[in-house]
């Protein structure tokens, strides 16, 4: 560890934050006996201080993102384990776990580039393999797999599988073949299939709630490919792949099914037991919660389907205030900004930061202005804050990417003194 002091500190403020929320669970909140504030005080400091045991064992620059995690998946625990009720949410107190070690198994697979880069080509079989599971085993037009005791979302572990692909392609820009007066690169052509297939995939199944979001993740991708040095982009190119975008644009409104041209029209005040049900309640818990909340536990809105989830930010604007969610929402987007203040150490890890943080960006404006009527309802979950194992699982693995951005893992071959040896620079 480089600085113990500031690691120290910074163990200090996570736990002030949590033990301040907990404080004002424990006088504010609605419960039934202290006994349930002591066992989500004991899981919410217990999982604080076995991380910041855990944590310096693994060799790294910065533990700034690692931070941000634990704080915010924390605070997580405490929103879903007071809505309706104080109570610990034990299965979501499990998922954030998982998170957890889903974020240092990121970590450790994508610190060296070489390494991830020899295995695109099963990166993308791996795309291949997760849309034949939920051919075979979602059922009709689904993308759920239901075990009986949980069910496993197998489309959001796609995500972070065409973040890779995007990333291990950079460095084959420089491998141009010329195809009737283009200049083509193979892995290039391979990425767009995969992502077209994808968001049609996505568009077969109807969630087309998460469209924008793999969209959003092949653009970033494609955009660092265009600024890649060595890449010389044709303005021609550009232009054609710029009309392309607009008109499989055009082309999704037109054959957009029915009911999401319905939600895209529809005013939730005319149709408050139907289609605009859950925004004119969202909307309603925002207004009745006002900027400090109406306490923990002292909320509506855990009547409504979804509330844990899909309008989870309004649920948590009734019980702890606009002030709060906005600034919950600001650690998060200050997370996924943590590139920018610990620069990647190569273009390949930028890609996956850029990814990443495309994302993630992308879900939280879905699942806040969905909720807020500002957009039509997508039904997309809020990153590390909404109830939901592979979302989470998913979630942590893509963190432990940027967590790899900031150590990565260099190995090359460097003569010295007549001889070759092998440098790690982490």
């Amino acid at each position: 560890m480089s600085n113990p002091v500031s690691y120290f500190f910074s163990c200090l403020f996570v736990l002030a934050a949590h033990g301040t929320m907990l404080f004002s669970v424990f006088s504010n909140g609605k419960y039934s006996s202290v006994n349930d504030v002591v066992i989500l005080a004991a899981a919410v400091i217990g999982l604080d201080l076995l991380y910041f045991i855990v944590m310096p064992f693994f060799r790294q620059k910065t533990y700034a993102v690692d931070f941000m995690l634990v704080l915010i998946l924390n605070m997580s625990i405490i929103f879903q384990s007071c809505f309706g009720g104080v109570k610990l949410d034990v299965k979501h107190f499990v998922t954030c776990i998982t998170a957890l070690a889903s974020c240092r198994a990121g970590y450790i697979l994508c610190c060296d580039h070489r390494w991830i880069e020899s295995k695109k080509k099963f990166i993308w079989a791996g795309i291949g393999i997760l849309m034949v599971i939920i051919l075979l085993f979602t059922g009709s037009r689904s993308m759920w797999i239901d075990l009986g005791f949980m069910t496993i979302q197998p489309s959001e572990f796609i995500k972070p599988l065409l973040i890779l692909a995007c990333a291990t392609s950079v460095s084959e820009q420089q491998n141009k073949h010329q195809i009737w007066k283009f200049n083509i690169v193979y892995d290039n052509l391979i990425i767009f299939g995969i992502t077209a297939v994808v968001l049609l995939f996505q568009w077969w199944c109807r969630d087309l709630g998460s469209i924008p979001t793999f969209g959003a993740i092949y653009a970033s991708g494609f955009i660092l490919r265009i600024c890649y040095p060595k890449a010389k982009y044709s303005k021609k190119t550009l232009i054609i792949a710029g009309i392309c975008v607009a008109v499989l644009g055009i082309v999704a409104i037109i054959v957009a099914p029915p009911y999401v041209k319905e939600r895209i029209f529809v005013n939730i005040w005319d149709d408050t037991s139907g289609t605009g049900y859950q925004q004119s309640k969202a909307l309603i818990g925002i207004a009745e919660g006002g900027w400090f909340g109406k306490g923990a536990g002292n909320g509506m809105l855990h009547d409504v389907f979804a509330s844990e989830s899909d309008i989870v930010f309004a649920t948590i604007c009734e019980e702890w205030g606009l002030l709060f969610a906005l600034m919950m929402i600001l650690m998060l987007l200050i997370m996924t900004a943590m590139p920018l203040i610990n620069p990647p150490r190569s273009y390949y890890h930028g890609n996956i930061c850029a990814g990443v943080c495309a994302a993630f960006t992308v879900q939280m404006a879905l699942n806040i202005f969905g909720s807020c009527n500002m957009i039509p309802f997508t039904g997309v979950t809020l990153p590390f804050i909404s109830e939901g194992g592979s979302s989470m699982v998913t979630s942590g693995f893509m963190i432990g990417m940027i967590v790899a951005s900031q150590s990565p893992e260099f190995n090359q071959a460097v003569r010295s003194t007549g001889t070759t040896r092998t440098m790690n620079r982490g």
